[in-house]
Order: structure tokens, then sequence, then C-alpha cells
């Protein structure tokens, strides 16, 4: 368990690193053209999410993702401590993530987002940005595994853009987001709902699976 844990931090860290950092990099560099920096950010985080799963897949299965892991428990791969371990990871690496991001780009460290994001247009894109997630996660495993880090990259950069939360998809890139007041922020009173949705998109995908999977 040490070095899934280790390999879950340090994945999840990396990603947050690149969601905030590309959204930071973006911002700089558009111009004003919220267009250009949103294509910006996901083609980084998605093409992030291809390198990471493929480095950590075969280390912890490389989740860096609570939603993902708790699928994971639901289907009988990992016991309730394991995912005990595998959550505090996550959040752990997340927030480290956004803390080093803002470090690279010379802002301030410790930030608390004021981007509002709310509304039931927002809540029904993560259930479904999430319930898309964990569906080609669980059958991609099951009829191309090596395909995996592939699928989800491509899934995320596009559910960047027909979402209209643009798919964070992830309870620890939700509580990790509230720390920064940039680009890809969300204030810290909105993060509740979409955990929640987050959630129930995930076991919703699992029920989807198991359904298709018969």
């Amino acid at each position: 368990m040490p070095s899934r844990a280790f390999s879950e931090a340090l994945g999840t860290a990396f990603l947050l690193a690149a969601v905030v950092g590309s959204g930071i990099m973006a911002e700089k560099l558009a111009g004003g053209n919220v267009a250009i920096a949103l294509l910006a950010n996901a083609v980084a985080t998605g093409a992030a999410l291809v390198v990471l799963i493929t480095m950590f897949g075969a280390i912890s299965g490389a989740h860096f993702n609570p939603a993902v892991s708790l699928v994971a428990t639901m289907d009988g791969e990992l016991s309730p401590p394991k995912f005990a371990i595998y959550v505090v990871a996550q959040i752990v690496g997340a927030i480290a993530g956004v803390l080093l991001a803002h470090a690279m780009f010379d802002l301030p460290i410790v930030q608390v987002s004021n981007t509002v994001r709310t509304g039931a247009g927002q809540w029904i894109s993560e259930v479904v940005a999430t319930f898309g997630l964990v569906l080609s996660i669980l059958l991609t495993v099951r009829h191309r595994p090596d395909f995996v880090a592939v699928v989800v990259g491509l899934y995320i950069t596009s559910a960047y853009w027909f979402t209209a939360s643009t798919s964070f998809a992830n309870p620890a890139v939700t509580v990790a987001r509230t720390l920064t007041n940039t680009f890809a922020g969300i204030a810290p009173g909105d993060a509740a709902p979409f955990i929640a949705a987050q959630i129930a998109g995930a076991v919703l995908g699992l029920a989807a699976a198991r359904v298709l999977r018969r």
C-alpha cells in the first residue's frame, strides 16, 4: 500500500498541476479569449491524463479520483480500508498540485476561489461527466485494457467542451480547485453539490456498466 498510496498522491498532484497550471498559462496568453484558454486547458489536461495513467496504472490503477476508487470498491477491487487510503492520498496530492502550480507561476501559494459554479445545469453536467468517465473506464478495461489511458484522456478533453461545468468529474479535483482563484477555480460553497453529483454519476456509471457487461 505505501507505493500505491504514493502513486495516487503523486499522480493526482501532477494532474492538478496540469489543470491549474495550464489554466494560468492559457489565461495569460489567450488575450482575453476564453474559448482559446479553455481549449488549451482541455488539451493540456487530456494529454497529462494519458501520460499519468500510462506511468502509474500498473502501480495503483491510476485512479487519481475518489469517484473511480469508490466504483472500484463497489466492484470488489478495493477493500474499504484501502479505499480510505486512496481517497486521502488523492486529496492530499490534489491540494499539493494546486500549491505547486501557484509556486511555478509566482502567485500567492494559498488562495480561495471566488468563481461561482452553481445551478441545475452545472450539477447535471457533473453527473453526466462522471457517468461517462466511469462507463468509459469500466468498458475499456474489459475490452481494451491497454487503451484506457488514451480513452480517459480523450474523454476528458471532449467533456471539457460538451458539459456546462467543464467536466470536473472528480471529488479530489473539486476540493483542490476551491483553493485556486485562477481560471480553474470553484468557490468553496459550490463544491459540495458538485461532489454529490459526481458520486451520483459514478454510481450510475457502474450500474450501466454492470448491465452492459452481462
